[in-house]
């Protein structure tokens, strides 16, 4: 459910102004300010946009327009620079008393930061426009603070990235990632190479549904287009007049597809090659041991640096399979000729040599975290999204690092578990989740956290196939982002947030954003299973017989005690009416439920789970995103559950997860055993066959037996195999709930 210009009342009060981000410092004074149609502005070098923003909304709210003066204004409006205050760049000072507004800065930044706080204080009250009187001080946490937009995979008009840099620079984000090349589509104007207008811009036709759906369906439409250069100008001109900095980045040396699709020349094996009609990493990829390709991309490098005046470009630099690499002839002569080991090494030959021609253009390179594969191009900054790891290394290597790691900050992620949710990439990123990310990495001391640079939200739009959709899965969540790279990690606070964010809320009229963050959430533990909500003053009714909730149906007030296996079904209720979505879980009751389990290996990554989520009674996800399951990379399963005491068995089973396009493959096998001393156990069940794709159930059913410890081994396939993707690769083996009836 997305609404339109909807406040939620029953919040909290808001303590201090209400601001988002929140600032450094409020000190609520006497009095208001009262903005009338006599009432002035004065600002300094004659910023045309400040005066714009502030007499825009002014106009819209009160119905006239505040006037220019070429003096400071008394009893008017001032924005004034101040090059001796003791204040970060961007910062600024905020002064409202009964006959005054100033706004303070040492930079055009600040003065513009100071505007937009300014505009989130004004109070309407009919025609009368006032404004409390505060004393601000404020100034940003991180130098970084961005949001990315892949435009590859579909694009949105000049007109609507200008409406949503109107809202990332009213929130004082203040740098603009644009995604302008993939495999499926190149999306900016390169006058030296026309066929990447003509036939890189388009695909001849675009998935339906998710990837992870066998066979592909597809539209059978052509889809496609570019940004010209006019364009392109036109959009970073006015991101720059609202202080934001646009950072283009042009994909290599992987994510090529639709380049070789008119330059086959620059593959390795010459084609034919089309541009990519559904998501994923491919093979093909530019060729590093052919000299025309570093001839192309220092062309497309020389149209790409005049219309971007950021310091810093983007190169892409992830997800390159380097298969193509290993059997090129070219490129194995270029390991050999240069020295390198392999083509790991080879990768970061690519990466330092085009960072060295845009070095001796006065640019620097951004790049995804596998530039540090091979070895880290010498000036390079890394954008850490695979975890926190890369961010952690290179910043231990003295680089400089902005912190993008998919689990907490992709909004192409779901926003909550809710079945009726549109389709998105995957993972599971609500609101609070994104909220509670602490960009700062604690492994690091002191000097190499000066090299955490800032934070970026990252929109990856292969599930957002336009503006309605891009709108709810960016909005309200990249407002959580800005807040996090801007205000005081010590100001952290979600309730309060949401209750600024609920005031808000009337800014975002006209965008389609997303209420997610108010259904109802669930979660397992010891004591039952909770339900709640950041719905205010709303209660949640439920049944456990599948019917679904009414106003008479079961308040709920502590945790759910479960005894059988019951489908959960949750409703808010404000009064009479039902508000926002069902909410529904299927618990699972069996001998394992809540029983002490080991593992000989733990998760990996961002699937090393509490080892009891196993036993916990809820089934994992067919999204993988729920949280409960337990992945191994490379290396297998090994549980053992205590049952407490001896018990007549009868089923045993658990699930595994089949996604061979995410690296997720079946088992070799699965071996089940019991034992009534964990010394001598009995093999009772064997499976080597999953042929379904996705959640394959193993629920074996044995001659009853008495036993206390259930003994379940899964075999990973340990390295992908040629012809899968992600050949040579640590597979994943994933599992959850073990069942024992």
């Amino acid at each position: 459910m997305a609404l339109q210009f909807m406040v939620i009342n029953g919040f909290s009060q808001v303590v201090g102004t209400g601001i988002i981000p929140k600032p450094l410092s409020e000190v609520r004074g006497k009095g208001a300010f009262v903005i009338a149609a006599h009432s002035k502005i004065f600002i300094a070098d004659k910023q045309k946009v400040i005066y714009a923003f502030l007499n825009k909304y002014v106009k819209e709210s009160a119905g006239f327009s505040i006037l220019q003066s070429n003096k400071i204004e008394a009893n008017g409006i001032n924005f004034l620079i101040d090059s001796t205050l003791k204040i970060k760049p961007e910062g600024y000072i905020l002064t409202v008393s009964t006959k005054r507004i100033d706004v303070k800065a040492s930079d055009q930044q600040g003065l513009f930061y100071g505007l937009q706080s300014l505009i989130q204080l004004i109070k309407k009250d009919g025609k009368l426009l006032t404004v409390p009187a505060y004393q601000i001080k404020d100034e940003p946490r991180f130098a970084y603070r961005g949001m990315h937009l892949d435009v590859a995979r579909n694009m949105f008009s000049v007109a609507t990235i200008k409406k949503w840099l109107d809202l990332l620079a009213f929130y004082k984000i203040n740098t603009f990632h644009w995604h302008l090349t993939d495999d499926q589509g190149w999306r900016i104007e390169i006058k030296k190479y026309p066929k990447l207008q003509t036939q890189s811009a388009y695909r001849k036709e675009t998935l339906i549904g998710h990837k992870r759906k066998s066979p592909h369906i597809f539209d059978g439409k052509s889809y496609g287009g570019y940004y010209t250069q006019e364009e392109i100008m036109d959009v970073v001109k006015y991101a720059a007049e609202r202080q934001i900095t646009t950072i283009p980045e042009i994909e290599m040396p992987g994510h090529a597809k639709a380049v070789l699709a008119a330059y086959p020349n620059l593959g390795c094996t010459g084609g034919p090659y089309e541009t990519a009609t559904f998501w994923g990493v491919f093979e093909d990829v530019f060729c590093a041991g052919n000299e025309d390709t570093f001839s192309f991309l220092q062309d497309v490098m020389d149209e790409v640096i005049p219309l971007f005046p950021s310091k810093f470009i983007h190169i892409g630099g992830d997800e390159c399979p380097k298969t193509r690499w290993h059997n090129c002839p070219k490129c194995q002569k270029r390991i050999a000729q240069e020295g390198l080991k392999d083509e790991h090494e080879l990768q970061s030959y690519f990466i330092s040599r085009m960072e060295k021609y845009l070095n001796a253009k006065g640019k620097k390179i951004i790049g995804w975290d596998e530039i540090l594969e091979g070895g880290l191009a010498p000036d390079a900054t890394v954008m850490s999204w695979r975890g926190l790891e890369g961010g952690i290394a290179a910043a231990k290597l003295k680089h400089n690092v902005i912190m993008t790691p998919e689990k907490f900050v992709y909004l192409d992620y779901y926003q909550s578990l809710n079945k009726s949710e549109p389709i998105a990439a995957g993972g599971n990123l609500p609101l609070r989740k994104i909220y509670a990310y602490e960009p700062m990495p604690a492994e690091l001391d002191t000097t190499e956290q000066t090299y955490i640079k800032g934070v970026q939200a990252n929109v990856w739009t292969e599930y957002m196939p336009d503006v309605k959709k891009a709108e709810y899965m960016i909005f309200p969540r990249v407002i959580a982002l800005a807040e996090i790279g801007w205000s005081a990690k010590a100001y952290k606070n979600y309730p309060d947030f949401l209750a600024r964010l609920n005031r808000n809320l009337p800014f975002l009229k006209g965008i389609n954003y997303s209420t997610s963050f108010f259904e109802i959430t669930g979660s397992p533990d010891s004591s039952g299973f909770s339900l709640e909500t950041d719905m205010p003053a709303a209660e949640i009714r439920y049944t456990l017989d599948g019917n679904e909730p009414t106003r008479s149906s079961k308040l709920y007030t502590m945790p759910i005690q479960v005894t059988k296996s019951a489908t959960l079904k949750a409703r808010l209720f404000k009064g009479a009416n039902t508000v926002g979505k069902l909410y529904e879980q299927r618990l699972v009751m069996s001998k394992a439920y809540h029983k002490n389990i080991s593992l000989k290996n733990s998760g990996s990554g961002n699937y090393n789970i509490d080892k009891q989520v196993l036993v916990n009674g809820i089934l994992g996800a067919q999204l993988y995103n729920n949280g409960e399951w337990l992945g191994l990379s490379g290396g297998d399963l090994e549980a053992v559950v205590d049952l407490g005491s001896e018990t007549t068995i009868s089923e045993i089973g658990l699930n595994v997860l089949n996604y061979q396009w995410q690296k997720m493959h079946p088992p070799k096998e699965i071996m089940i055993e019991i034992s009534a001393d964990n010394i001598n156990f009995k093999e009772v069940a064997k499976q080597t066959k999953f042929p379904l794709e996705g959640i394959n159930k193993v629920l074996h059913q044995i001659n009853p037996v008495s036993g206390r410890y259930i003994r379940i081994k899964a075999a990973n396939i340990g390295t992908i195999p040629e012809g899968f993707y992600g050949a040579g690769t640590k597979a994943w083996l994933m599992v959850d709930e073990i069942i024992v009836n």
